[in-house]
């Protein structure tokens, strides 16, 4: 079977969440298939794996609306999408397009990478769920990576067509730390500052935890780093990194107390799976997302509340609660991986096919 998989979503500089999954299924389903992808800045491929490429119009192009017309004579079997929005008109193939969340129908900002008249045309489009619809039921099958975003499809009837799970995962050949080392008293939170995100009820509870430091390791513009910081309480030690590489970001887990997330919505929570991975516990907000992700590895906590975080950070602060946790965290990460990810994928593939022979 010939698969095309589209990753023009692909950052040049670094990854997000979406450019690291579509990476990673890319590499995970090439060793299953023939693989090509589809790039429209050669800068891309140094954060993709070594698979055929084909050059076409960038996704947010006005051109995006004809790609079939460069997708046709490919010749594939399925063309995957990691997001909804890829051109059909005049396709001649299978297509699978992904919906990863729902969050912008209840927290519209779009990112700030966006270019203006994009933006706008976000925040129209989550005005409403028919745009949605018409974009999925484009598709001959939508994925989603999440149980929790499943049953939203279904909840909202954003589709008539099959819905299937192509699930995300850590990064693979992570080893985990010996949790009898003990951690030193740091946390952690990977991930944007959009308002949604909920950065500031960690940075307000870290008002009762004088002995620990929070590091904040994405980055950030100058504007919102401003209003962080004014929310710093006295005598509290909190650290914005602006960005840190793989590496730095997988030695900071290998010796923190725990990776904190208080969003109020999610898709996933990549974050989470790979600090697990690593044997470092999980505070996170008590959301349907994380309870599916984290199972019984993961703190729990109200997201409005810092003082329920800080209660959950010095909970951690017992040797052998940690230990148990930091074992925990491995067996659920080791739960989710690219393999299988891979394999549900063709299986969306062939029923792809499938249906298309009908």
């Amino acid at each position: 079977m010939k698969i095309v998989i589209d990753a023009r979503f692909t950052r040049t500089d670094h990854h997000d969440g979406i450019s690291r999954y579509g990476s990673s299924l890319i590499a995970a389903t090439s060793k299953l298939a023939d693989v090509t992808m589809l790039i429209n800045d050669k800068r891309q491929l140094a954060l993709l794996p070594d698979v055929p490429y084909v050059m076409v119009n960038s996704p947010l192009s006005p051109l995006e609306l004809f790609v079939a017309r460069k997708v046709n004579p490919l010749g594939a079997d399925v063309v995957v999408c990691p997001m909804q929005t890829m051109g059909t008109l005049g396709r001649r193939y299978g297509l699978v397009l992904t919906l990863h969340d729902l969050i912008y129908y209840e927290h519209p900002t779009p990112p700030g990478f966006l270019p203006a008249p994009v933006r706008l045309l976000w925040r129209l489009y989550h005005k409403a769920y028919w745009p949605q619809r018409l974009l999925l039921n484009r598709a001959d099958i939508v994925a989603t990576i999440s149980r929790t975003t499943e049953s939203l499809i279904a909840k909202y009837k954003l589709t008539k067509k099959p819905v299937r799970i192509v699930g995300n995962a850590p990064q693979p050949g992570q080893t985990p730390r010996n949790p009898t080392d003990g951690a030193d008293k740091t946390l952690l939170y990977m991930g944007s500052f959009m308002p949604y995100k909920n950065v500031e009820t960690m940075i307000r509870g870290m008002a009762g935890l004088h002995d620990y430091s929070l590091h904040l390791l994405s980055r950030i513009t100058p504007q919102r780093r401003t209003e962080l910081e004014a929310l710093v309480p006295a005598g509290a030690t909190v650290h914005f990194h602006n960005g840190v590489t793989d590496a730095e970001y997988e030695e900071l887990l290998a010796r923190a107390t725990a990776l904190i997330s208080l969003s109020r919505a999610e898709g996933y929570g990549l974050p989470l799976v790979e600090a697990m991975a690593l044997g470092t516990p999980v505070i996170a907000s008590d959301i349907p997302i994380f309870r599916e992700v984290g199972a019984d590895a993961v703190s729990y906590v109200d997201p409005e509340s810092p003082a329920a975080f800080a209660s959950a950070v010095a909970e951690l602060g017992d040797d052998t609660l940690w230990q148990q946790r930091s074992h925990r965290s491995v067996e659920r990460a080791a739960e989710f991986n690219w393999d299988e990810s891979a394999r549900q994928l063709l299986a969306a593939a062939e029923e792809v096919v499938a249906l298309r022979k009908r």
